[in-house]
């Protein structure tokens, strides 16, 4: 007959957060806890499992084989405890609670206050917690259940989630005023030709798809600048660094005709990104979502970007 076992699970949050810190120390600032606090909770969880989980070195806590093997499991038991919350939730009629929403900074913030007022009107008991995050990373929070729902750029790769699409944003190609194009009544393609793009650092979706834009236009982005944000490439452009291309909803947002700027399509050329809502597929509360995706959508039109397209 085995041993009983007395294992919490705040001891496999603490165990799972030094394996991804390193360290005792970083894992401690992460979680909040004092460092006393954190080893006497980890020494307690070896005892009770009968084995060592970390080598304690200068540069910090090294996983031993063990602690190896069991750090994947830490994330199917945080799964499985965020599901039974879920479910719990879904008894009680689904729109009301907290539910954690992760969102890429460049859509989130030109996006929702548009639509969130009225989503609290309509589902006043229903609480949005919102993160941003790179698509990457909210994906993969997504399935770890650090976010119940993510609203991001596609493509978004879709094991074990259900993906809503909600609208087709076009780019817009945005000029100085000083620009040899920007008093040129119709752009062309062939204008761009051997044009540096200006576009924001590679760790963004948006980077990869400017990149991508550039490449069939000719053009190439340039990587000696590059933007930390949509704010940082319209203030470059302002100031006669290059050219760039910016989404239909921040332009709308935030670009005023008193710019010093020519926003204008390029013809001939379906430059777009689509967006989508996105929860795990065995979410309980995938009613309301489904139900939050339809009316993200019915409130596009409202968002002063006229050219969106809704998908369905």
């Amino acid at each position: 007959m085995q041993p009983k076992l007395n294992v919490s699970l705040r001891q496999i949050a603490y165990f799972k957060a030094i394996g991804e810190v390193g360290s005792f120390r970083g894992a401690a600032e992460r979680l909040g806890v004092t460092q006393p606090t954190l080893t006497a909770q980890i020494a307690t969880l070896e005892e009770s499992l009968g084995v060592k989980l970390f080598e304690r070195t200068r540069s910090g806590a090294t996983p031993t084989v063990a602690a190896r093997e069991l750090i994947p499991v830490c994330n199917r038991i945080q799964e499985e405890v965020q599901s039974f919350i879920d479910t719990a939730h879904g008894f009680t009629g689904g729109e009301t609670g907290t539910y954690r929403i992760g969102v890429t900074p460049t859509l989130g913030p030109y996006l929702l206050p548009q639509v969130l007022p009225e989503i609290h009107e309509r589902f006043q008991e229903l609480r949005l917690f919102v993160r941003e995050g790179v698509p990457a990373e909210l994906s993969q929070d997504l399935r770890g259940a650090k976010h119940d729902l993510i609203l991001s750029t596609q493509p978004i790769a879709d094991v074990g989630l259900e993906i809503s699409p909600l609208f087709r944003e076009p780019l817009k190609l945005v000029l100085p005023l000083d620009h040899r194009l920007a008093n040129k009544d119709v752009i062309n393609r062939t204008d761009l030709v051997g044009e540096e793009v200006l576009t924001i650092d590679e760790h963004h979706l948006y980077h990869r798809q400017v990149t991508e834009l550039c490449q069939t236009l000719g053009a190439t982005t340039r990587r000696d600048f590059e933007g930390t944000s949509l704010d940082t490439l319209r203030q470059m452009v302002v100031m006669g660094m290059g050219i760039t291309f910016l989404p239909s909803l921040y332009v709308a947002s935030e670009i005023r005709e008193s710019d010093p700027l020519r926003v204008t399509d390029v013809f001939g050329v379906n430059m777009y990104r689509d967006h989508a809502l996105a929860w795990r597929s065995r979410s309980p509360a995938r009613p309301l979502f489904r139900r939050l995706a339809q009316t993200i959508r019915e409130l596009v039109p409202a968002t002063g970007a006229s050219d969106l397209r809704l998908l369905y």
